[in-house]
């Protein structure tokens, strides 16, 4: 069994998922190395909202301490949960103003990722037949705002959640989930904010470039999986490698990565950690090619299914 550790390393508040093809943002370092491959700048960004924000460690910390018992307890939700998502578009070019049909091609894939549909899930291998999951929890567009603007990238400071700054403001973040979509700039593919953040900035932003499967959703991510990993964080879900080397996900079914993996590893790929697992190269959570990622595990589900909890973070999202 993976041993579960907490620490403020650990419950980051954001995580920025990045193609490495592009090398610099305003923001954010990219990491170089992997050209047209997933990356992570999470260390700039825990950085900058520790210093932001230095409660934000022991906030987290409480969150995964009630995460733990409601798992442990068996205190998850019962029943169907419906999230509706706001779409907010920004765009100053007519290619970034993307279509409904591109918007609603994302929203089937939640729905298909999230509830065991997608048509790559019976690739999961043997090996891990016995955790695969279906989450069971659906999407439902509700409704969509487009603003035009003169900004050429809007970075990952949240610029685009704030009117003040040129974007536009969440609606009801605390019963609907708010995916921004611009051209974030820097590489960056998305990223998400973990429960515990302020609900002003809460949701999910995707660059438009890497959102549904059709439009301008770009190769080799243009099969909605970006946004499947982001609200993957946005349900409190950490990357499967731990963010370190051997780290822990805080999932007790998911192997021990040695690190991320990228493009389509041929499997099975081994760990270099403890024991030498096979690793769950297929799991939303790793930094694989869209065609590379097709599962959540049942630790998964347990996890995300937690915040959803009477008492649990995001608890009003599954309320009538």
């Amino acid at each position: 069994m993976k041993k579960i550790l907490l620490s403020a390393v650990s419950l980051l508040l954001l995580v920025s998922c990045s193609n490495d093809e592009s090398s610099s943002s305003t923001n954010l370092a990219t990491t170089s190395g992997h050209e047209h491959h997933r990356g992570c700048a999470s260390h700039e960004v825990l950085e900058q909202q520790l210093r932001e924000n230095p409660e934000l460690a022991s906030k987290m910390q409480e969150i995964e301490r009630f995460t733990q018992n409601a798992i442990t307890n068996g205190r998850l939700v019962n029943g169907k949960i419906e999230i509706p998502v706001v779409v907010n578009v920004l765009y100053r070019t007519a290619a970034e103003n993307i279509s409904l049909t591109q918007i609603q091609s994302q929203i089937d894939v939640l729905n298909k990722d999230f509830n065991a549909l997608n048509s790559d899930f019976n690739q999961v291998p043997t090996v891990f037949s016995g955790v695969k999951a279906n989450v069971g929890i659906s999407f439902v567009l509700d409704a969509v705002y487009r603003k035009s603007t003169t900004k050429t990238s809007w970075g990952t400071r949240d610029a685009m959640k704030k009117s003040n700054q040129g974007g536009i403001n969440p609606t009801s973040p605390t019963t609907k989930l708010n995916l921004w979509v611009c051209t974030i700039g820097g590489g960056i593919l998305g990223y998400a904010q973990f429960p515990g953040g302020s609900s002003a900035t809460d949701g999910v932003v995707i660059d438009s470039k890497y959102l549904g499967t059709t439009g301008t959703a770009t190769a080799p991510f243009n099969k909605g999986r970006t946004a499947t990993h982001e609200v993957g964080h946005w349900m409190n879900l950490r990357h499967i490698w731990g963010d370190a080397t051997c780290g822990s996900d805080l999932v007790n079914d998911t192997p021990t990565h040695n690190t991320a993996n990228y493009g389509l590893p041929v499997f099975p790929h081994y760990s270099t950690c403890t024991g030498t697992p096979i690793e769950m190269t297929m799991n939303y959570m790793d930094y694989t090619d869209d065609a590379g990622m097709y599962m959540f595990s049942e630790g998964q589900k347990s996890r995300m299914l937690a915040i959803f909890a009477s008492g649990g973070s995001r608890f009003s999202f599954a309320q009538p």
